[in-house]
């Protein structure tokens, strides 16, 4: 079960990186406001709504885009760069970067702290065994 998990994760993120470079374009025809063709990679059809004139003194037809048609094109860039560099940072990212990476590692070093040794230190002399006299027995 977990080696399926892995697999279909794996998929998944390939999807992500494929469908993140792509690049591609949605072309969409309005007549009269309203949507009359969606069209993915290629250029949307006509309504038909051009007409074509023929001009008495000449022999050539001029067509004429009525008011009432337009076109709208929206373009979808995909990634360039799978990896970004650092040298397109800000100097207050970089600053951020920098303290966050040190402040994290040094939550990963151990501190030793030395034991103070007290070797020039003598205790007291004993007078009396103060154990026996107050009757304080470890047991």
């Amino acid at each position: 079960m977990k080696k399926f998990v892995k697999q279909i994760m794996a998929m998944l993120l390939a999807f992500v990186v494929l469908f993140s470079t792509v690049s591609f374009t949605v072309d969409k025809h309005y007549c009269c406001k309203r949507l009359v063709d969606v069209s993915i990679l290629t250029k949307a059809k006509s309504c038909g709504m051009d007409i074509a004139s023929k001009d008495s003194t000449s022999n050539s037809f001029e067509f004429k885009k009525e008011t009432c048609c337009e076109n709208e094109t929206i373009i979808v860039e995909g990634q360039d760069e799978l990896k970004p560099t650092f040298d397109s940072l800000e100097l207050e990212q970089q600053l951020f970067l920098e303290s966050f990476v040190y402040s994290y590692f040094s939550l990963f070093t151990t501190q030793v702290q030395d034991k103070p040794q007290y070797n020039l230190y003598l205790p007291p002399l004993l007078v009396k065994d103060i154990q026996v006299l107050d009757e304080v027995y470890l047991i």
